[in-house]
This record gives C-alpha cells, sequence and structure tokens, in this order.
C-alpha cells in the first residue's frame, strides 16, 4: 500500500498521540474495550470515569468533539434496539410518566448502549489518529496471522480501484439515458452490480498471477523492522491504567 491510501476517518495530525507507534494503539484500544465489557452494568460511575479518560485523549490528539460526534452516529441502530427493550422486558417494573418500563430492560438498554458507545468512540479515536499502512504496520509488528495481514492489506489497497470502477460504471450507464431514481431500471443496476463483481474478479486474477511471476511467496515483507521503545509502551498505555483501575473499582463496588 502506498502512503497515499489514507481512510476517510483518519484526522492528520502531529500530536503525541498521533506519533505514537500504530501497535501501541491496538492494544491500548483493545485492552480499554477489555475494560469497558468486564465493568458491571450497574457502575453508572465508572462509566463516566471512561469518558473522561477518552475526552483526554481527544484533548491531547486534538480530536474536535463535533467530529467524534458525527461519526459516532454509526451507532444509531443499536440505540433503536436498546429503545425497545425497556418495553419487552420482564418484572419488575417501574412507572415513568404514566409508562410501564421493566426495570431488567431498562438494565439491559444501558448495558447496550453505554458499552456500545464507549467500544465506537474507542474505534474512532483509534482511526482518527492512526493511518491504514501503520495499522496493517502495527498488526505485522504484534506477530498478526500473516494471511489476516495479508488479506486486510489487499482489501484495503483495492477498496479504491473498486469504488472508481464503479463509479465509472455509473457514469456511463447514466451518459446512455439511465435514471437510477427509477424503479423499472432496477434490473440496469443489478445487471451492472454483476458486471462489477465479474470485472473485479478477474482483476484479482491478473493481479496475482502479476504478484507470482514477482515472486509472490504467500506472505506481505516486512514493511519496518522498527522496535518499538519502551517508553512509546509507556506513554501509550496509561490511560489503559486509568481504565483499568476503574474497572476494578466496578468490580468491587458492584
Amino acid at each position: 500500500m502506498g502512503a497515499g491510501h489514507s481512510h476517510p476517518l483518519y484526522l492528520a495530525g502531529t500530536s503525541a498521540v498521533h506519533r505514537l507507534p500504530a501497535e501501541v494503539k491496538i492494544v491500548a484500544a483493545f485492552l480499554g474495550v477489555v475494560c469497558v465489557v468486564i465493568t458491571p452494568r450497574e457502575a453508572f460511575a465508572v462509566f463516566g470515569g471512561y469518558l473522561l479518560v477518552l475526552a483526554g485523549v481527544w484533548v491531547c490528539a486534538r480530536i474536535p468533539l463535533g467530529w467524534i460526534a458525527r461519526r459516532s452516529l454509526i451507532e444509531a441502530p443499536f440505540v433503536v434496539l436498546a429503545v425497545l427493550l425497556p418495553f419487552t422486558g420482564g418484572a419488575p417494573s417501574v412507572e415513568w410518566l404514566g409508562v410501564s418500563l421493566s426495570e431488567p430492560g431498562l438494565l439491559a438498554a444501558w448495558n447496550i448502549l453505554v458499552k456500545g458507545t464507549l467500544g465506537v468512540l474507542t474505534s474512532l479515536t483509534l482511526a482518527a489518529t492512526t493511518p491504514l499502512r501503520d495499522l496493517l504496520l502495527g498488526l505485522q509488528r504484534l506477530r498478526a496471522p500473516s494471511l489476516v495481514v495479508t488479506i486486510a492489506t489487499l482489501m484495503l489497497r483495492y477498496v479504491d480501484v473498486i469504488a472508481g470502477e464503479a463509479r465509472r460504471m455509473r457514469l456511463a450507464r447514466i451518459a446512455r439515458g439511465h435514471d437510477p431514481r427509477f424503479l423499472w431500471q432496477v434490473g440496469a443496476t443489478a445487471r451492472g452490480v454483476g458486471a462489477l463483481f465479474v470485472r473485479s474478479y478477474e482483476r484479482g486474477e491478473r493481479v496475482h498471477l502479476a504478484m507470482l511471476s514477482r515472486g509472490w511467496a504467500g506472505e506481505m515483507p516486512r514493511l519496518s523492522d522498527a522496535v518499538t521503545r519502551r517508553r512509546d509502551w509507556l506513554v501509550g498505555l496509561s490511560p489503559v491504567a486509568l481504565a483499568a483501575a476503574l474497572a476494578v473499582t466496578g468490580l468491587v463496588t458492584a
């Protein structure tokens, strides 16, 4: 992958968080999510503490709150599910504004909402401070399975190529009088999707043959042999230490 391939969730910057090695941020995000998951749902104040830790990271990384808020809407379908649980849960029930709500349903909805939201916010923070190439490099340094790294690298490399091919096919259809707003032209759109699949498959075969002719051995070469400094691990995992302390507090007080 070339350095020019960056994902739309990446927010370019020069902060200390941006400069941390990708493997440190991947481990920190994973451990932070683990802390959130193991926290009992009744520990309401602890979840507020997690949000404050994330807010501190956003301040250090200079990530605008509005940027995070707009992209966190991706979890909207899960919010809809959480809203339905208080009306479908079992006894006991509580009355609120004349409406009977299930107490277990309320707790289940809170559990889904708060943990899902914190997980999404953590993922967005990682994506906002780490380019795609660095994410793949971090996975490689963490000794992730070579097949996983290879598939992810090729997928991210060629998703832009396939998207560009789809745009060109769409423009060609429109130039020939196709209007995707009309229901009776769904068949043309479906045929276009099928043609795109065939073209992508054929392109993949050509790329694979080209890779074999250049000595492809079945796994991506090492992108970097640099060793992560201990200082980077200490700095990157310091928010995780706070999250771990909050998780222990929640487990003890629950």
